[in-house]
């Protein structure tokens, strides 16, 4: 693979690639969707407790038939409806399976992967990891909120998968996204890098966290950055944004020039952080620190906050 001047691999964010009509004026017409689930061709995405499933063949093939999945325990109430795939107006669906990840494991004919190992070694195009994005996030939802959060009756799918109805009280409850914000601040020509104790070893990011209610994508950035480091924030700009599917946030990519060089570690989330120049930040692109320091993966927001500070696109 070819890299740039300054070492970095090109961008290569991914879950960005969903390509599916996701027919949102029809998820409430139940004929037209059963119709669509019973077509020959029809795809079916699979997904455990925490990965998804695919056929065990040397191909790794994206989703299965309809009848595969009800094979393996889906249940045919519980499909969510994707969309259609551009050009052939194939109908995908996803669904999740009873049995846990233990389980699969065992079965010869199956292949348990990992959302964000599929998008680190590349083993599916752009538009399929899009695609699974939008699968992992509605059915992580859609596993975790089985019943109502207002009086505790089960609930049932609606509308295609994009909303669920409590039979019991009439409430109507709807898939969460969390955004999130994740900020390249910058004070002179260095920039602000932490280590959360989850990351790899050796590995430093941009700070990031969730927005609280009530924020704007710029007070959150301030909040955040004070809190994890100590360090205060003045300009804020908005630069990008990805779908992150872990479970179901919305990155906001923002960068941020601080008004306060002093750091100060005051809670549990990071382990270190520490302000490093271009030349040091090259280094941990190129793999060549001398205490073995790298940055985040290309198919990440952060890898593309830290590339464009680095080239000078943002």
């Amino acid at each position: 693979m070819q890299v740039s001047a300054a070492g970095l691999r090109p961008m290569e964010m991914s879950f960005l690639g969903n390509t599916l009509d996701r027919q949102a004026t029809r998820r409430g017409d139940p004929a037209y969707l059963a119709a669509l689930l019973n077509k020959d061709g029809t795809e079916i995405v699979l997904s455990s407790d925490k990965t998804l499933v695919f056929r065990a063949s040397d191909s790794l093939v994206a989703s299965h038939s309809l009848e595969d999945a009800l094979a393996l325990g889906a249940d045919q109430r519980e499909m969510v409806f994707l969309g259609l795939r551009p050009g052939t107006g194939r109908a995908v669906f996803a669904t999740t399976l009873p049995q846990d990840d233990e389980t699969l494991e065992q079965r010869d004919d199956l292949r348990l992967v990992d959302l964000r190992t599929l998008a680190v070694q590349k083993l599916l195009p752009p538009q399929d990891l899009g695609a699974l994005a939008q699968a992992r996030a509605l059915i992580h939802w859609h596993r975790t909120h089985g019943y109502c959060s207002r009086c505790g009756h089960k609930t049932d799918l609606a509308e295609a998968g994009y909303r669920r109805d409590c039979p019991s009280c009439g409430g109507q409850h709807f898939p969460r996204t969390d955004p999130c914000v994740i900020m390249l601040i910058t004070h002179d020509d260095k920039a602000l890098l932490g280590r959360p104790a989850r990351l790899p070893e050796g590995m430093f990011t941009t700070l990031a966290g969730f927005m609280e209610p009530g924020e704007t994508v710029e007070q959150a950035v301030r909040r955040e950055v004070m809190e994890e480091s100590g360090i205060s924030v003045g300009r804020v700009s908005l630069l990008s944004n990805q779908p992150w599917p872990f479970p179901a946030n919305l990155m906001i990519g923002c960068r941020g020039e601080a008004t306060s060089f002093e750091i100060a570690i005051e809670d549990d989330e990071l382990e270190a952080c520490k302000w490093c120049d271009r030349a040091e930040v090259r280094q941990m692109a190129a793999g060549t620190h001398p205490e073995g320091h790298l940055i985040p993966p290309s198919i990440s927001i952060a890898y593309d906050l830290i590339s464009g500070w680095l080239e000078g696109r943002t």
